[in-house]
């Protein structure tokens, strides 16, 4: 993974968090009372309909959070602190300091400078960090244990998008409706709380055996076996440890579709 990967993979992380620990606390217009100004969440509305109407398919991410700049994070973080943000991270002083130096690798003038060494390792390092200390507070909310991984996001081509939380279930029913020939992509984001390497897997459809790889990005074309109205494709991941969470694997999502027949002549 380079670098650019890691921070973005952090900070969309940092976002599906707060965007789940606020909606429980603060209901459906969390963003309204977030602690930003109107004028920073009008500006972030403002790039959501530009990136709607650039998109010519119209497939654009729904969530309005992850139109805020970098910024804008520690901004929300520090106005919610007391409570879960502070069971997870700890003490707002450090998490203050990551954000900050984070902030610093971000800036497009460091990129075309190109990175040194150090600031690449620190990067990695505050990444991996923000990443495990959410897993693992997500592990001690849902299991009261923090050694098994867990799947932070997943999303598809199609702007279907599942993110980790008390509410999320356990996968999308999607309103999308495939034909034979079309391509779907499926993107995991997930990540072990003891850094372990993961290993992941996918099953289309009804099937009992799941394929595994080490990229956590997929792609097929439907075909005639997936025509009907629960088509569904199941992701999973796994640690290289001897023991998992659920049998054979760590922790997994779904996705359904509707897959139409042919179109008559």
């Amino acid at each position: 993974m380079d670098v650019n990967q890691a921070l973005t993979d952090a900070e969309n992380s940092l976002r599906d968090f707060i965007a789940s620990v606020l909606s429980r606390k603060l209901g459906s217009d969390w963003i309204e009372k977030c602690g930003v100004s109107s004028d920073r969440v009008a500006k972030w509305k403002e790039r959501k309909a530009t990136e709607a109407a650039r998109q010519v398919a119209g497939v654009v991410d729904e969530r309005l959070i992850y139109y805020a700049d970098f910024y804008d994070l520690p901004t929300i973080l520090q106005k919610n602190w007391n409570g879960e943000f502070a069971e997870a991270f700890g003490e707002w002083r450090t998490m203050d300091v990551y954000l900050g130096e984070l902030g610093k690798i971000r800036d497009p003038d460091a990129h075309r400078r190109g990175l040194l060494q150090h600031q690449e390792q620190l990067a990695f390092g505050i990444a991996g960090t923000i990443r495990t200390l959410i897993v693992r507070h997500r592990s001690r909310m849902e299991t009261a244990d923090d050694c098994f991984p867990r799947i932070e996001s997943a999303h598809d081509n199609y702007g279907n998008v599942w993110s980790a939380g008390p509410s999320a279930g356990m996968g999308v029913h999607t309103s999308t409706n495939l034909r034979l020939g079309d391509a779907l992509q499926l993107f995991v984001t997930a990540r072990d709380p003891e850094d372990l390497a993961l290993t992941y897997g996918i099953m289309r459809g009804f099937g009992t055996s799941i394929t595994w790889q080490q990229s956590s990005e997929f792609e097929f074309t439907i075909e005639e076996r997936d025509i009907g109205t629960h088509f569904s494709v199941t992701l999973f991941i796994k640690s290289s440890r001897s023991y998992h969470a659920q049998g054979n694997y760590d922790d997994a999502i779904k996705f359904w579709y509707t897959v139409l027949p042919p179109k008559r002549p």
